[in-house]
Parts: C-alpha cells; sequence; structure tokens
C-alpha cells in the first residue's frame, strides 16, 4: 500500500491523465470522518446515492435527496485535501432536462465544493451530458448495471451478457465520450465487454463489479468493512470485519457501565472527585 506524495487535491484534468500511466483507485464516503482516514489512499472519493442504503438503511437508492447529497459531499470534502472528491446525483434530479441538470448539479458543486458529478444513464442521456460539459460540470457517465433503473432491469443483475446487451452498452460508452464526459464507470458488466470499453476508451474506466482491466476500481467502503449488511455483493472482498470490532467495544462499554466500573463524566474533564 502507498501513500500519494501529492501536497493539493487531485483535479479532474490529472485525474484523467492517470489513463494508462498507474490504476485509479476510489472509495465511497459520506462523512468527515470516514473521508479524512481514506484520503491519503485514493485518488477519488465518491459520495454515492449508496448512502441511501448503507447510510440510512433505505431499500434502494431511489429516495435519496438534493438536500442530503449536498450535506454528505460538503462533510467529504472537509474532511478531505488531497482526493479529487466526485457526488451522485439522485434519482429524478437530472432526467427531466438539460436545463434541469444543469440547474441541479451546479447547486451542488457551488454549494459542496465537489470537483465534478456522477450521472446515470444509457445514450439517451448524452445529450444532457453535452450540455452541462458545456456550462463547466465535468461528468462522470455511469453505464451498465444502473442502481437508479433497478426497477426497469429488474434488480440488480449482470449486464452485457449477451451480445445484443453488450452491443447496447458499448453504443452507450461511445455515446457518453462523445458527449464528453472524462470518465465511465462500469458497473456489473461482463468482464470482456468491460475490457473492451476500456481499450477503445480515451477517458478512463472506472469498475465496480465489472473486470481488472478497467484504468481503476471503486468500492462502496462499508461492503470492503464488513459493514455493508446482508446484501454483499458477490464481487466483494472484506478487507477488515469492523463490524465486529464495533460490537465487541460497544459490549464491552455496556458492560463496565453496567458493572459500575467506566469513569464518570466529571472525572474525565478533571473536575474533582466528590468528598
Amino acid at each position: 500500500m502507498s501513500i500519494h506524495s501529492r501536497t493539493r487535491r487531485l483535479s479532474v484534468p490529472q485525474l484523467v491523465a492517470m489513463k494508462g500511466r498507474q490504476k485509479i483507485v476510489s472509495l465511497t464516503a459520506y462523512t468527515s470522518h470516514m473521508a479524512r482516514l481514506m484520503d491519503p489512499f485514493v485518488d477519488f472519493i465518491l459520495i454515492g446515492d449508496s448512502t441511501a442504503m448503507v447510510g440510512y438503511g433505505r431499500t434502494s437508492t431511489l429516495d435519496m435527496s438534493l438536500a442530503e447529497i449536498i450535506a454528505h459531499t460538503r462533510a467529504v470534502v472537509a474532511g478531505s485535501r488531497l482526493a479529487c472528491v466526485i457526488a451522485d446525483m439522485p434519482f429524478g434530479s437530472y432526467q427531466e432536462s438539460p436545463q434541469q441538470a444543469y440547474r441541479n448539479c451546479a447547486e451542488v458543486m457551488a454549494r459542496s465544493g465537489c470537483d465534478a458529478l456522477k450521472l446515470e444513464g444509457g445514450r439517451a442521456l448524452a445529450p444532457t451530458v453535452e450540455f452541462l460539459v458545456q456550462r463547466g460540470i465535468p461528468v462522470m457517465a455511469h453505464i451498465g448495471l444502473m442502481p437508479q433503473y433497478v426497477n426497469q432491469m429488474g434488480g440488480f443483475k449482470a449486464q452485457g451478457l449477451d451480445d445484443e446487451a453488450a452491443r447496447k452498452i458499448e453504443d452507450d460508452a461511445r455515446a457518453h465520450l462523445d458527449a464528453g464526459a472524462f470518465s465511465l464507470l462500469l458497473e456489473g458488466v461482463a468482464q470482456g465487454l468491460a475490457r473492451r470499453i476500456s481499450d477503445f476508451s480515451p477517458m478512463p474506466t472506472i469498475g465496480i463489479g465489472a473486470s481488472p482491466a478497467c484504468d481503476g476500481q471503486v468500492l462502496v467502503t462499508e461492503d470492503l468493512l464488513g459493514l455493508g449488511g446482508p446484501q454483499v455483493p458477490r464481487f466483494v472482498k472484506q478487507y477488515a470485519d469492523a463490524g465486529a470490532l464495533i460490537s465487541q467495544a460497544c459490549e464491552r462499554f455496556a458492560a463496565e457501565v453496567r458493572d459500575g466500573v467506566f469513569p464518570e463524566a466529571r472525572h474525565c474533564y478533571g473536575m474533582p472527585q466528590e468528598g
């Protein structure tokens, strides 16, 4: 594991320039403390709408609000100083029209201080991406398995497994590249397809459950820490069991309080003891 020698926050152009030179590392965060811990090790931090599920315990990402994304993104920006910060645009905040997308994207960037935004959608969304890019908003396009389309896709299923489906995803990728997206996030697509897209794309591809051939990888941090709950994707490698550590610490605290051995708060602050 290496720690970056950067002294300033990574910019979008610098992130793009990493393609073909070194693998791009990313994790999700939605609090300043978690952002501070991962900041030395990652190239960009993603404030995913997955926060709805791992942070709020909701059943999908669909009811993440614009206000919530702004608040969490501000926290991550405050807690980091080296990583590029990219925020997910919530469901319903950009699909209606390019004008709606611009208003909401501009608000997120202005109020949070993030560096770029991620939007889910196929080639139908490409005109919106072009509209945003032409107005100064860097866009990472998310294709393949798109959680905001979970009802249409019939669940969280791998995508691009047959020739027709693979061609559609390739078309989505090319449309977004033509529109000016600075990166493609490929989720849950067949390995061969992810490799082909990574080969023809002049912009970095970021995989999540896709292929090691992508230019970088992102994971939901709670999944790799063992905090993701019962529905952890099969492709996730768990690097630590933080859940067990938290449970043990809570159990010890509870036991000491109940046994009366935990120091009273006034002692911790140097207040004189009675008597």
